[in-house]
């Protein structure tokens, strides 16, 4: 299926909508694993015509799968810089991909649950992305779609190393799982310096929303494996998982301490943020993921009524700005954006219940 971005943002997609997920704090699951072709040089050492070749072999077995079949499939070198910023917005394709147009390109499920980026630092990039705290689903699916691929292409491996990777840090399994974790309470109290180092001694990383040198806007961190090697699929994903709970009870403890510390002054800064949202003219990417995700807590507190957590996730990605652009048919400077921006979240919250303080406390996990 050709590309374009109304197609794309018209389809059903969970990424936007977490509402039924049983743990809020977590915003998206995603599972990635790093697979190269055997004979083949790696993207960065690859010839054009290489890099082409190998294209055409990955995006050939992708299309073939039952999981992509119905799905985008797209060279990077044909997209403008718009439709790739949107991708990297809504993480279907890394920063690093959408500068890599030679040669390069990806594959996108109908729900984008799957993508599969060929020629960025790997050969394969094969990720899936589901709403909420479901890596052992992530892994079940993504491992089929693995198998999949691996019976149409004949991948890079070891049997002492594993799988073969651009980057030694991928080598052996090639997976890195992570979670995108709204935490809010944590970041308020200043503990999140405590809770980074404490993940880094586990063998883990933190990083901001869009990844590697990416800022944590919105108090969203995305927290993964650092270690591919020596350990089996299940075991890293059963090693994270209790690492995304230790931080999750972390987070609840947090609130649950501010609640009874200081109630007024927490209320205080998510009614300042619902205020600003219905009547601020000029709001910065950065500001307005902050205000958000102090309403996205005040849902979590029982401030806000539960269906305003869908939108707030949704707005969380149209906010962006190749979102922004893409709505408002134009390219625009900065602060240009930083209106319509503004205005886009003032006729959002014109529309939404007024916060209810009286009773308010911490709402489910």
């Amino acid at each position: 299926m050709p590309l374009t971005i109304a197609s794309l943002l018209s389809s059903c997609s969970e990424l936007n909508d977490n509402a039924s997920s049983k743990t809020a704090i977590v915003l998206t699951t995603r599972v990635r694993l790093a697979r190269n072709l055997a004979g083949q040089p790696f993207p960065g050492w690859a010839r054009p015509g290489q890099r082409e070749k190998v294209l055409e072999l990955c995006r050939e077995a992708a299309v073939s799968t039952s999981a992509l079949k119905r799905g985008w499939s797209l060279a990077i070198g044909d997209l403008g810089e718009l439709e790739k910023q949107i991708l990297v917005e809504r993480h279907l394709i890394s920063r690093e991909l959408g500068g890599t147009p030679q040669g390069s390109g990806v594959v996108i499920s109908k729900d984008q649950t799957f993508s599969v980026m060929v020629n960025e630092e790997d050969h394969l990039r094969i990720q899936i992305l589901r709403s909420g705290f479901q890596l052992k689903k992530a892994w079940a699916a993504i491992d089929e779609l693995d198998s999949a691929l691996e019976e149409r292409l004949d991948f890079a491996f070891n049997p002492t190393l594993g799988y073969l990777t651009a980057c030694p840090t991928n080598l052996g399994t090639g997976l890195r799982g992570s979670a995108m974790m709204h935490l809010p309470a944590l970041v308020i109290a200043g503990q999140m310096e405590k809770v980074v180092r404490a993940v880094n001694q586990l063998g883990m990383v933190v990083r901001g929303l869009f990844g590697e040198g990416s800022d944590a806007s919105g108090s969203i961190f995305q927290i993964s494996n650092q270690t591919t090697l020596g350990e089996s699929e299940q075991d890293i994903i059963k090693r994270l998982a209790s690492v995304l709970q230790s931080i999750i009870e972390h987070e609840l403890n947090a609130r649950e301490k501010l609640l009874e510390a200081d109630s007024g002054k927490l209320f205080d800064k998510i009614g300042r943020a619902y205020g600003i949202l219905q009547n601020s003219h000029l709001l910065s990417s950065g500001e307005a993921m902050n205000l958000l995700s102090l309403i996205r807590l005040g849902v979590d507190l029982g401030v806000f009524a539960e269906g305003y957590r869908s939108v707030i996730d949704r707005l969380l990605i149209e906010a962006q700005p190749g979102h922004l652009q893409y709505a408002r048919k134009g390219e625009f400077e900065p602060g240009q954006r930083d209106l319509f921006r503004a205005e886009l979240l003032r006729g959002e919250f014109a529309n939404l219940g007024r916060p209810v303080f009286t009773g308010a406390a911490q709402g489910k996990n």
